[in-house]
């Protein structure tokens, strides 16, 4: 299994027509993803890589029974685009774009909360079920299925840690990425749960990093009786208090947000701790490492 898509998922991509969304979506489709739509507004009745390309979210998904999204629209304007999907009923959107307005963000997922839907981002990766289904921009080379599902906020590091997952053997069930904050929409007490639910993962890797308090609400979650090991690592251990340090989210304000303190949150509910990616193979239990 996989969580959140999987083979049969039929995708909707907004900006199909973009430079950077054309590309994508050949490259999801060359994987096996199911790209079945995708919209840009005033380019409807046009194809791309053999996709249906509509004016509209409601009439792409009227007429190709959409269920997700991946938004490449541009910053200012990518809340509007994921309204929309929001709005028409797709049960996943993914919003790849990054400086997004905050206020417009938070109208955004307040929807995306009041319909039920998921919401991946701002500024994701998207995510990937190795062997399934990609919604996201992942090099997907660098991924292999199997048992270990990877949360994260940094894309780049959770290539990283899949890399060195399958250097060892050790393949990937579902790798999310939530996206570089300052506000998300899936969180990691969200990701867990699912994974919670997801037979064939056997154990998560938790991938954070300082500022805002996700982690630590995932350690509370974790703590109240997550029954799957769980392995951590946590970067910007050095960083200075009150300086941004690559995502708007990662910053250490007013004493919290630490990475030492969402170690000891972690720790303290049971996670194993590693300290570079290199270190996480060898902290997963050996009984799920294939």
């Amino acid at each position: 299994m996989a969580i959140l898509i999987d083979k049969g998922t039929r995708v909707l991509v907004q900006g199909i027509t973009g430079k950077v969304g054309s590309f994508q979506t050949q490259l999801m489709i060359e994987y096996g993803t199911n790209v079945v739509a995708g919209v840009t507004p005033g380019r409807g009745g046009q194809v791309i890589h053999e996709v249906p390309v509509f004016d509209s979210v409601h009439k792409a998904v009227n007429e190709t029974a959409a269920e997700a999204s991946i938004c490449f629209v541009p910053g200012p304007f990518a809340a509007d685009a994921a309204t929309e999907a929001i709005d028409a009923g797709l049960r996943l959107v993914v919003v790849v774009a990054e400086a997004v307005p905050v206020s417009d963000a938070v109208k955004m997922l307040t929807l995306a909360s009041e319909r039920k839907v998921f919401v991946l981002g701002p500024d994701t990766a998207g995510l990937i079920s190795p062997g399934r289904s990609k919604v996201g921009v992942q090099p997907h080379r660098l991924f292999r299925e199997g048992p270990i599902g990877i949360i994260s906020r940094s894309g780049a590091l959770s290539y990283e840690t899949a890399k060195t997952l399958v250097e060892h053997g050790i393949g990937q069930s579902t790798v999310i990425g939530l996206g570089g904050g300052p506000i998300w929409g899936l969180t990691y007490v969200d990701a867990l749960r699912l994974f919670q639910d997801d037979e064939d993962t056997k154990a998560v890797v938790l991938l954070g990093e300082i500022g805002g308090y996700m982690e630590e609400e995932a350690a509370e979650y974790i703590k109240r009786g997550f029954s799957k090991p769980v392995v951590a690592l946590i970067v910007g251990r050095s960083a200075p208090p009150g300086q941004k340090m690559g995502h708007a989210g990662a910053i250490v304000e007013q004493g919290r947000g630490s990475a030492q303190d969402k170690i000891t949150a972690l720790k303290d509910a049971g996670a194993l701790i590693a300290r570079a990616p290199r270190e996480i193979p060898d902290l997963l239990p050996k009984k799920v490492r294939t």
